[in-house]
């Protein structure tokens, strides 16, 4: 009876090099994309994208046929996030930059690259420092990343007073992370937010501002009614010593609105 064979393994270092030196290597390359609002021009080979990411093997599949392929065109993903997702596919590695963190994030979420997901995730909670995070964290807030975010994480950005946010923008895209999360989760988006909204800052929204939010709250619940009241109430008393027991922090965003100057807003 013959034995069963066994497996042995050489050095990974000298096989990831070798790889690495095919990224972004038009030789021996048979794809080519267009990458990024720059168009900059990415090469990249068929066989080992298709293998290594499901994204990528229904993407390439399409143009087999079709002779001499066109160049794919990618043009919301960063080139520069883009080769950092073609690093990782090639060496199951990655260099990961503070500035660019979130956007392969966000293209790992896109490309259903759970690996690299974690990776990104472990970069931001080992290099990063709070303000870093919350810098980082709100050049994302009108992308995918942002509504990717999990609720303690969210949480953790809300309570900052670092954010260079309006709280109006603040409101509008926790909205929409919640109606997200509904979606996803088949949940009600007012359960949903439900975690988080606690930490919008709504007494720093003028009275305007509140009325239409008030009115938008009536035809999808979102916020409890009980913190409406509490923002209210800071514009009725104007000043007075109930209005200022529990003050009302700005942001370093916060625009200025006529009634700040009714209110004890302190900045950390």
């Amino acid at each position: 009876m013959e034995t069963a064979g066994l497996t042995v393994h050489g050095q990974a270092v000298p096989f990831s090099t070798a790889l690495r030196s095919l990224v972004n290597n038009p030789r021996y390359s048979d794809v080519r994309f267009v990458v990024g609002q720059e168009r900059q021009e990415v090469f990249a080979h068929r066989c080992l994208l298709a293998c290594r990411c499901n994204f990528f093997q229904r993407l390439l599949s399409t143009d087999l046929d079709s002779g001499v392929p066109s160049p794919v065109v990618l043009s919301t993903v960063p080139a520069e996030a883009f080769l950092a997702v073609l690093e990782f596919l090639y060496t199951n590695s990655v260099a990961l930059h503070r500035h660019s963190v979130l956007e392969v994030l966000t293209a790992a979420l896109e490309y259903g690259l759970e690996d690299l997901r974690e990776l990104c995730l472990e970069f931001v909670v080992k290099v990063l420092d709070v303000e870093l995070v919350c810098e980082a964290l709100q050049e994302a807030l009108q992308t995918r990343g942002f509504l990717e975010l999990s609720a303690s994480a969210l949480l953790a950005l809300l309570h900052s007073d670092r954010l260079c946010v309006d709280e109006a923008e603040l409101v509008r895209a926790v909205r929409s992370w919640a109606r997200v999360g509904a979606a996803v989760l088949e949940r009600p988006v007012a359960e949903v937010a439900a975690p988080v909204v606690g930490e919008l800052r709504l007494e720093l929204l003028a009275p305007a501002e509140l009325s239409a939010l008030e009115e938008q709250n009536r035809r999808e619940p979102f916020i409890p009614v009980e913190q409406l009241v509490e923002a209210w109430k800071c514009h009725a008393l104007r000043g007075g010593t109930l209005a200022r027991s529990t003050p009302c922090r700005r942001r370093r965003g916060t625009l200025p609105r006529e009634h700040h100057r009714f209110l004890d807003l302190p900045l950390k």
